[in-house]
């Protein structure tokens, strides 16, 4: 009788395998990219007075490549969404072209989710919200918008139970965090592409979370190491 021959289980290959940099040196290029207001060639300089000789080129290529990875692996350790959202929109310019940047936040200020448009329209708001409501499982008893007359049509169809608040200033505090990523948007050349404008507006979205703390992760560090604690630990699972 023969007997069958078992296969291990492959090892699980790290995502830096094939780089020539430690990880740690990878997870600090996108971590100072993603959290500070600086481009490409400030974190090339920054790294080559640590002795660490990097193209920008190869920093950008890190952070597009990292950036949802690092989502990812942090995406388990998330705190539970609130049910009560603020939900605007604002805009930046890829290639010379305005592109829309729909995003929420909860009464604890966490980001709930962003999402990229090349148009404003009932289409784009319903792709908003689907993507909001199926990554964080979560469906808001309260949806504070503007006026956008796409709004009240795309809460009706998605989420009838919830209360839509269009009062003045009533969203005030979502407007106000656009102002954060326009600041961490403002020092770079402008944006080339949409899959790096998704990419970057992303992980800016995971930097502030992880400061404010709606992960767990770090929850031990000070405030000020918060973030760099936090992308070292899912270094190690990524």
């Amino acid at each position: 009788m023969r007997t069958r021959r078992v296969r291990p289980d492959p090892i699980p290959r790290s995502a830096f395998a094939g780089f020539c940099f430690p990880p740690d040196v990878i997870v600090l290029a996108v971590r100072w990219y993603l959290r500070f207001g600086l481009s490409y060639r400030d974190v090339e300089e920054l790294l080559a007075e640590r002795g660490i000789e990097v193209d920008h080129v190869t920093v950008f290529r890190w952070v597009v490549r990292f950036t949802p990875l690092l989502g990812e692996a942090a995406r388990p350790c998330r705190h539970s969404v609130g049910d009560r959202w603020q939900a605007d929109e604002t805009y930046v310019k890829v290639a010379g072209r305005w592109r829309y940047v729909y995003r929420a936040i909860d009464q604890f200020g966490q980001v709930v989710d962003v999402f990229v448009s090349p148009r404003r329209d009932l289409r784009a708001a319903r792709r908003f919200f689907e993507r909001a409501i199926g990554t964080t499982n979560a469906i808001p008893s309260e949806v504070v918008t503007d006026l956008a007359p796409t709004y009240p049509v795309v809460l009706e169809e998605l989420l009838p139970a919830a209360w839509h608040d269009t009062e003045q200033y009533a969203n005030n505090r979502v407007e106000a965090d656009h102002g954060r990523l326009k600041a961490r948007l403002r020092p770079m050349r402008g944006l080339k592409q949409d899959r790096s404008a998704r990419v970057v507006i992303a992980g800016h979205a995971l930097v502030q979370n992880v400061r404010r703390g709606h992960y767990e992760l770090a929850v031990e560090a000070p405030v000020t190491r918060r973030v760099a604690v936090a992308f070292h630990e899912l270094a190690l699972v990524i």
